[in-house]
């Protein structure tokens, strides 16, 4: 019997984790390594922050998702990856493989600039549950004491999308609350220019998101590198400095440390069009964890983002590569990679599109509906009810 293991109990590793059990039925021995005990459904974070989801809403516990399936659970952090000895290691113990699929997402690397973070700086951040809560804090006690507040993305970041969602939350729960006078909005980026987003602008979304911006006087800073961040001001490579009451600043992103080794001087790990890696034949990566080449060269670094349904594109396509030559079979082809998003923009959305995800394109998309918001909140409730159920194979 075929022994699997699967790094990660987020949007990739369980779509991964389903997907193989569905396509080797009990013939494979598929266990789950995660650190965190709930699946947490990420693009829901901006909404906790703002106050409109609690915690409960948007979680699920892995381990009871996962007991159904016949899918063993450690609940624990992977310390170390040994590919020759086919081998993960846990405080608990070692954990052998014939497969093994990555899906670590990032490292938050926090500490690449002093000052950055929640823990050990002056900044919060949007990318993690307790992080999401923590900054909810901190928005309740601006209300009460409204100041300066910056959003946006240091060097190094390859997810920009939850930093344009709260400055457009921001600004709108602001004026409902009468107060947007009170609290100046700034959009800091390294991004080179508004709607850049890593992959090189998409359709007019440099026009759309300046155009936003102006009709909702959110002042904006690009092709920005943060030097250090102090008490209430982040200083600038150039020497500028910004004061602030709130900074929510996503960090640079490193691959996560156990699977660093594999990969590049980023720790992002090469794999090819079946998410295979390139060195070891058994290792399948997807997710935040792989490599993938931006498209330009910016003056301050960008990464290429990977969305959650992305993500599990990617999880479909490894899981059934990995049936298949467990199976004899021919690889399937994979398809070509593609992302849409749904952005929430307080009083109304945006949707995007592009097919494949970098240019030149087939299809790009980037357009303003108020329909897209409530597109965004059915889209949650269904793929929380499709995580709860094991339900990979749909859409």
């Amino acid at each position: 019997m075929a022994k699997i293991v699967v790094l990660g109990g987020s949007f990739g590793g369980l779509t991964a984790a389903f997907e193989l059990r569905r396509l080797l039925g009990r013939s494979a021995d598929i266990t789950v390594v995660s650190d965190d005990e709930k699946f947490v459904f990420l693009p829901s974070l901006p909404w906790l922050i703002i106050g409109k989801r609690r915690s409960g809403d948007i979680t699920l516990k892995v381990q009871d998702i996962l007991q159904p399936k016949g899918i063993k659970f450690i609940n624990e952090a992977a310390g170390r990856v040994d590919p020759d000895a086919s081998k993960v290691y846990t405080a608990k113990g070692e954990v052998p493989y014939d497969y093994l699929v990555i899906s670590t997402g990032p490292h938050l690397s926090f500490d690449e600039i002093m000052g950055l973070g929640p823990d050990k700086g002056h900044t919060d951040c949007t990318f993690t549950l307790n992080h999401a809560v923590t900054t909810a804090q901190k928005w309740k006690r601006l209300i009460e004491d409204p100041g300066p507040v910056i959003v946006g993305s240091s060097q190094g970041v390859s997810c920009f999308g939850p930093s344009y969602e709260l400055a457009f939350e921001f600004d709108a729960e602001l004026r409902k609350m009468k107060m947007r006078h009170k609290v100046p909005v700034l959009y800091l980026t390294s991004e080179p220019y508004l709607g850049h987003m890593g992959v090189g602008g998409l359709g007019n979304s440099k026009r759309f998101i300046e155009d936003e911006f102006g009709e909702r006087e959110i002042k904006s800073l690009v092709s920005q590198a943060i030097d250090e961040v102090a008490p209430n001001e982040i200083r600038l490579k150039d020497g500028t400095k910004l004061p602030f009451k709130l900074a929510v600043i996503a960090p640079p992103f490193k691959g996560v440390p156990a699977v660093a080794s594999l990969g590049n001087p980023r720790g992002f790990i090469p794999v090819d069009k079946n998410y295979r890696n390139t060195k070891y034949a058994n290792i399948f990566v997807i997710g935040v964890a792989m490599a993938i080449a931006p498209p330009e060269q910016t003056p301050v670094p960008t990464g290429v983002p990977k969305t959650g349904y992305m993500t599990v594109m990617m999880a479909k396509t490894a899981a059934a590569a990995i049936a298949a030559e467990i199976k004899n079979e021919p690889l399937p082809s994979p398809q070509e990679l593609a992302v849409i998003c749904l952005m929430d923009m307080g009083n109304t959305a945006a949707y995007m599109e592009a097919r494949p995800v970098l240019p030149p394109r087939q299809k790009s998309v980037f357009a303003k509906s108020i329909f897209v918001k409530s597109l965004k909140t059915g889209f949650e409730k269904y793929f929380l009810w499709k995580m709860k159920h094991g339900l990979s194979n749909l859409p």
